[in-house]
């Protein structure tokens, strides 16, 4: 067994190669790379699909989440604790984000396994939390810590974007009621049958794996201009306010988000992303509160699913 590291900027992934070592001994050893790095790739265990996933990440002992409640992006239930991957078309890249940062709790652990990697491009980047933080000016490090407020538009069943229905994963109102309000997330039915709700989420977080400040929002994701320029533009013109989008994301004194602020993000972004191309049967394990991750557009088919704990 042995394991490398690749850097890039402040991002440091540990690439660690089984050579059929027993998997304890490469459990233990992912263990302390993931504590020294924040993540780590895993080549050599031999998983083939989604089962063989499902017991090779049962191994590192935490309960599986097994469902993505109040989840904003699109994903498929493959089986108990595993899941599709964000289901986005192929030619767009996913941006570098914290796994549902942007809810009340979230998972401490992903596990990503390729069982089909793509022709060309596809990798999950990764790019460490602290050095993006790091890259920040002062001016918008303090815009982004007194929080970001998470607007979502959830339609009843014809609209934009998911359903509150498919984003809580039932039909019941009362349900939903009780899943916001544990979430201390503001919340209001809306005369359609609709949903609106607003979180106010930190923009930086603790990270207890290091003891310091770290970069944990989801805020320029939630932006339309994260998207496409083209399809931002024909978004923003199905609506008559940017209220009314699916997503919606300003600072914490209910100002919008600045074109300034998110290019300084997304420069942060570019210059510490480590993007390692996938082989099928890989294991990637991102510390959440430490790490971003994303995905590259790609060609061919791709078949990556996730776990989280």
């Amino acid at each position: 067994m042995r394991d490398e590291r690749r850097t890039t900027g402040g991002t440091t992934l540990a690439v660690l190669h089984t050579d059929g070592a027993p998997s304890d001994a490469v459990r233990a050893r992912a263990d302390d790379l993931v504590d020294a790095c924040g993540a780590v790739l895993v080549r050599g265990l031999g998983i083939d699909g989604a089962d063989a996933f499902h017991s090779a990440v049962a191994r590192f002992g935490a309960s599986l989440i097994d469902s993505y409640r109040g989840g904003n992006t699109p994903r498929a239930t493959v089986s108990d604790g595993v899941f599709t991957s964000t289901e986005y078309p192929a030619r767009y890249d996913i941006s570098l984000h914290n796994e549902m940062s942007y809810a009340h709790r979230w998972p401490t652990r992903l596990y990503f396994c390729c069982l089909d990697a793509p022709d060309t491009g596809g990798a999950t980047p990764v790019c460490d939390g602290e050095a993006l933080l790091a890259a920040l000016s002062p001016r918008v490090r303090d815009r982004f810590a007194s929080g970001v407020v998470y607007h979502q538009h959830l339609h009843g069943g014809f609209g934009l974007g998911k359903s509150w229905q498919a984003t809580f994963e039932t039909d019941d109102r009362t349900v939903v009621e009780e899943f916001l309000t544990a979430s201390e997330a503001d919340h209001e039915w809306t005369g359609d049958g609709g949903l609106r709700v607003r979180q106010h989420r930190p923009g930086l977080r603790k990270n207890p794996r290091t003891g310091r400040d770290t970069w944990f929002n989801q805020a320029d994701q939630w932006h339309p201009s994260n998207l496409p320029a083209d399809d931002a533009e024909t978004l923003l013109s199905l609506v008559d306010s940017h209220a009314d989008l699916p997503h919606w994301v300003t600072y914490a004194d209910g100002e919008p988000l600045t074109a300034e602020d998110l290019a300084e993000v997304r420069a942060a972004h570019r210059a510490h992303r480590h993007a390692e191309p996938w082989q099928e049967g890989d294991l990637l394990i991102v510390d959440n509160m430490s790490v971003l991750h994303g995905r590259q557009a790609f060609t061919g088919t791709r078949k990556v699913v996730v776990s989280m704990t």
